[in-house]
């Protein structure tokens, strides 16, 4: 179970760090927000668990960001809107960061920042010199690289989210993005990543895409 009050200080310390010095309104009123969003009843994956999971990874990955609270913030707008039935729920996150970001006092620039790294989760392919980019969707992928039992739940709550699919629809659509990731020369960009997640996620990928497909 999330601490709320946790996640509210993991913001408030976030945002203050990309504010720096300017000041503005009181962060707690944006982090209720964003913590509603990710308590929303259609979510079975994307909740709070995963928010607080993705936040832990870009701690652990620290080191390797250019601007590492500017990452921070892009976790908790990364999947702010989520409705599993739209295809533009990336688009629709990054939007809100650049209406809610410049209210809350951060500066035009790493508000900028902040929704680029929100639709860079589309894809997960940042560039070789795009720090930022590396360490958000590593972090993001992260849960590919869990142990059985973990990877295990991921994928029954992702199945959770998109009980509207009919199970041959979904198996056909999940093997498809399983290959896809499985062809990627490499799942995961930081130095951390490769070394720490890399193999168990092949393995974990490999291993769901045979039970889909035997």
């Amino acid at each position: 179970m999330a601490d709320l009050d946790v996640l509210r200080l993991r913001w408030v310390r976030a945002l203050e760090g990309v504010r720096g010095g300017g000041g503005g309104p009181d962060p707690v009123a944006y982090a209720d927000r964003l913590l509603a969003r990710w308590q929303e009843p259609q979510r079975r994956y994307h909740t709070l668990t995963h928010l607080t999971a993705v936040l832990d990874h870009v701690d652990t990955l620290a080191e390797y960001a250019a601007d590492p609270d500017v990452v921070r913030l892009a976790a908790w707008f990364h999947d702010a809107v989520y409705l599993p039935d739209r295809s533009e729920n990336e688009e629709r996150s990054a939007r809100l960061a650049e209406r809610a970001l410049p209210e809350a006092g951060v500066p035009a620039d790493r508000t900028a920042e902040v929704a680029r790294l929100v639709r860079l989760t589309v894809s997960h392919d940042p560039a070789a010199d795009d720090r930022d980019g590396q360490v958000l969707c590593d972090a993001d992928l992260a849960v590919l690289a869990g142990p059985p039992s973990a990877y295990a739940a991921y994928t029954a709550a992702v199945r959770e989210e998109y009980h509207f699919v009919p199970n041959e629809a979904f198996r056909t659509g999940r093997a498809a993005i399983l290959r896809e990731l499985l062809e990627l020369p490499r799942l995961f960009r930081t130095p951390y990543g490769q070394r720490a997640w890399e193999p168990t996620a092949r393995y974990n990928l490999a291993a769901e895409l045979a039970l889909l497909t035997g």
